[in-house]
C-alpha cells in the first residue's frame, strides 16, 4: 500500500501458495485486484492442515470465499509444472487419484486464467520429448526430477508438466467434459524471492541471496541428490510479464490479466502485438498502427476468434514485434498451432511466419539459422544480424473449420551470451563445463482460440 502509486507504479497485493505433494511442485501465486481495505479481511491460505491444504480445489474454495466476503476479485497462477513430476496438468485424474470431472475443470478454468510459462527454475513452454519437430524446444530444460529432486522424472510424466501440451490436453478435456480447464494465457516471472527485477543476463542476481553475483556462485550445484544434479549455471535469467492494460493501476492491470491480454518473455523487453480475425491485410500492418486495426477487425492475444466474416473461410493473424531497445535483434517470428482432429487426437505444428533478411526456407520448409555473433570470452555480441522489427499477416494454410484449435506467437531473438558468461568475464573465472556459450531469448504470447461454429 505504501508504494502503490496509481498511474506511476502499481504494487499488486498477493502471496505464494506453496503446495508440495511428496516433493512434486504445485505452487500457485495468488494475486488480488483489490487494495488493502479488502485484502486485509483475509489471511493467506497455507498448505498445512488443518488451517490449509495442498489440494488446489481447497485453494479455489478460499478464492471463492474471498470474493463472496469482500466483493473483490482474485486469481491463482500456477508455475513450475516442469518440477511437478506430471501432476500439474492432470489429464485423467488428480494427484489424489480422483477422476477429473465437470466440477474440477470448471473450477480450474474459473480461477487459473494464466500460467507462468518461464522463470528461473526452467522454461515451461515445451520439451524436446513432447515436441521433437520443434528446433527451439530445448530451452532452459529442467527435467531431472521434481522440485527437491526427491524423485526422478520419467518421459511419461512430461505431458502433465508443460504449457503447450496442457493447451492441447485442454481441447481434449473440453470435448470430454464440456469445459477447457487449460484455456490460459502465458506470463513470465522471476521467482527470485529477492524482490529485484533482475531478469536480464548482464544483471542477474540469482534465485535468492545465496546466488548473488560473486566469483564462487557457479562452484556449487543448485540442487543435488542421488536422482540427479542441477547446476547453478542452469538457472535461467528469466522472466517478465508484459500486460496490455488501459492504464497503470491495480484494476486495469488485473483486468488485462483476467482477459489474458498478456505475454511472457525470458527477460528481454521485446514488444509484441498479436491479433486474430478474418479480414486482416498487409495494409493493416503497413499502417504503422497495428493496434488500431487489430482491435477494430478482430481480437487480441488471449481472445476467442469471432464467427467467420461473410465470405471468409480461413482466419488471419496479424503479428508485430519490436526488439528490446537496448537488447538483441530478432531472428524470427513463429506461430505455434495446436488442434484436435475429428478422432479426438491432438496435434501441434510450428510455423515460421516472419524472419530477418538474407534467408529463405529450404525445400522442406526449414529456415536456416540466423547466425551467431556471440564472443563468449567478452560476454558480447553485435546486432549485425537479425532485424530490429518483424511483422506479418499470416493465414493458416492447414485450417479445418471443424477442428478446435489455438494459436500463439513465439518471437525468437538472435543468439546472445548467457548470464554466466558475464560472470566469467567480470570475475576472470572459467566458463562452466558443458554449459552453452550462447542462447536465444524469446517471447511467448497468450493464445487465440478457435471454436467450430457448432460448439458455439
Amino acid at each position: 500500500e505504501e508504494f502503490n502509486e496509481p498511474g506511476r507504479f502499481t504494487a499488486l497485493i498477493g502471496f505464494e501458495w506453496t503446495s508440495l505433494v511428496n516433493g512434486n511442485n504445485m505452487h500457485r501465486n495468488v494475486i488480488f485486484r483489490d487494495g488493502g481495505d479488502r485484502a486485509r479481511q483475509v489471511v493467506p491460505f497455507t498448505m498445512t492442515p488443518p488451517i490449509g491444504s495442498q489440494d488446489p480445489l481447497d485453494l479455489y474454495k478460499y478464492l471463492e470465499n474471498y470474493e463472496k466476503k469482500t466483493n473483490g476479485a482474485v486469481m491463482a497462477i500456477a508455475h513450475n509444472g516442469n518440477l511437478s513430476n506430471g501432476i500439474m496438468f492432470p489429464i485423467d485424474a488428480q494427484y489424489t487419484g480422483k477422476k477429473l470431472d465437470q466440477f474440477y475443470v470448471q473450477q480450474r478454468a474459473k480461477w487459473e486464467r494464466l500460467y507462468e510459462n518461464t522463470q528461473i527454475k526452467g522454461d515451461g513452454e515445451t520439451h524436446p520429448f513432447l515436441s521433437p519437430d520443434d528446433e527451439f524446444a530445448d530451452y532452459g530444460t529442467w527435467d531431472k526430477g521434481n522440485l527437491d529432486l526427491s524423485a526422478p522424472k520419467t518421459n511419461e510424466m512430461l505431458a502433465g508438466e508443460y504449457a503447450r501440451e496442457a493447451l492441447k490436453s485442454g481441447l481434449l478435456l473440453e470435448k470430454k467434459l464440456g469445459t477447457n480447464p487449460y484455456r490460459f494465457g502465458l506470463i513470465g516471472s522471476t521467482d527470485s524471492h529477492t524482490s529485484l527485477p533482475t531478469a536480464e543476463e548482464n544483471n542477474f542476481f540469482g534465485k535468492h541471496t545465496g546466488y548473488e553475483p560473486s566469483p564462487g556462485r557457479l562452484e556449487h550445484p543448485f540442487m543435488k541428490t542421488e536422482h540427479g544434479e542441477l547446476f547453478a549455471w542452469q538457472m535461467l535469467s528469466s522472466g517478465y510479464t508484459a500486460v496490455w492494460a488501459h492504464e497503470n493501476t491495480r484494476a486495469s492491470i488485473f483486468d488485462a490479466m483476467d482477459r489474458k491480454e498478456v505475454y511472457a518473455t525470458t527477460g528481454t523487453r521485446v514488444l509484441v502485438r498479436f491479433f486474430g480475425g478474418w479480414n486482416y491485410t498487409d495494409a493493416d500492418l503497413r499502417s504503422r498502427e497495428p493496434a488500431f486495426r487489430g482491435y477494430g477487425k478482430g481480437v487480441p492475444m488471449g481472445g476467442d476468434l469471432p464467427p467467420a466474416a461473410e465470405g471468409k473461410t480461413t482466419p488471419s493473424f496479424m503479428i508485430y514485434a519490436l526488439r528490446d531497445p537496448i537488447g538483441a535483434n530478432l531472428d524470427r517470428v513463429q506461430i505455434v498451432k495446436g488442434w484436435i482432429d475429428v478422432d479426438g487426437k491432438t496435434h501441434e505444428k510450428v510455423y515460421d511466419v516472419a524472419w530477418s533478411e538474407g534467408r529463405k526456407p529450404d525445400a522442406q520448409g526449414k529456415l536456416p539459422p540466423v547466425g551467431n555473433t556471440v564472443d563468449a570470452a567478452t560476454a558480447s555480441w553485435t546486432n549485425t544480424i537479425g532485424a530490429s522489427e518483424l511483422g506479418t499477416v499470416w493465414t493458416d494454410p492447414d485450417f479445418d473449420p471443424a477442428e478446435s484449435a489455438f494459436y500463439y506467437a513465439r518471437v525468437i531473438e538472435i543468439p546472445t551470451p548467457p548470464w554466466y558468461a558475464y560472470d566469467a568475464f567480470r570475475f576472470g573465472i572459467e566458463m562452466p563445463k558443458d554449459a552453452p556459450t550462447s542462447q536465444q531469448e524469446r517471447a511467448y504470447t497468450s493464445p487465440i482460440w478457435y471454436d467450430p461454429p457448432e460448439k458455439k
